[in-house]
């Protein structure tokens, strides 16, 4: 009869113990939205106001210099934020255990691989992409006004030329960072070791 009662009892416990995880979850969830909101509007605004200042009475060379870097920067955090995704933690604890620097930092990589995915391919990303397209806007005015011209094709052959080398550099990156995971990441925990002893 008392074993009855214990496994009714374990049984209520159980399912309460799951809506406390559910809860925690959502709750995590809400809190890492909030988070990316405020990194989003924060970074957006830094790196406009470093492209706006780039931009500024520049020509058209360094205009095209500018775009090059923004398309290049959302290329290479696609490729860390795929790496994160696809590298194994085993090759890391060995180093670890070697204290090969860099190594603990790209386990905490790998360990929040969905915030740091979400964070270099839609944060960095999307943003990157819109101030490449704010550029390639300023390019094409400043063209048609260096050749005194107000034809479509201008427009049409720049934003062409930025979603060829933004989605071809991507998913080249792609590639390269599924099979060159451990590699990446290992760079990226260098650079993350270098800056933590500066600090």
């Amino acid at each position: 009869m008392d074993t009855g009662d214990s496994s009714s009892q374990t049984t209520k416990k159980k399912p309460e113990k799951k809506k406390k995880d559910d809860k925690g979850k959502k709750e995590g969830r809400f809190r890492w939205a909030i988070q990316v909101f405020f990194i989003s509007v924060v970074l957006s605004a830094v790196l406009s106001l470093a492209s706006d200042q780039a931009l500024s009475g520049a020509g058209i060379p360094l205009a095209f210099a500018v775009l090059a870097c923004f398309i290049g920067l959302g290329i290479l955090f696609d490729i860390i934020g795929v790496s994160v995704t696809a590298a194994d933690e085993r090759p890391f604890h060995s180093m670890a255990a070697h204290k090969t620097p860099g190594a603990r930092e790209a386990l905490g990589l790998i360990r929040k691989a969905s915030k740091v995915s979400s964070f270099c391919n839609d944060v960095v990303g999307d943003i990157c992409g819109i101030i490449s397209g704010s550029t390639a806007a300023i390019i094409v005015t400043r063209l048609q006004e260096a050749f005194s011209l107000r034809s479509v094709v201008i427009s049409l052959a720049i934003t062409a030329l930025v979603s060829g080398l933004t989605i071809g550099g991507k998913a080249v990156g792609k590639t390269f960072a599924i099979e060159k995971s451990t590699a990446v990441l290992q760079l990226v925990g260098r650079v993350l070791h270098l800056f933590s002893r500066r600090k």
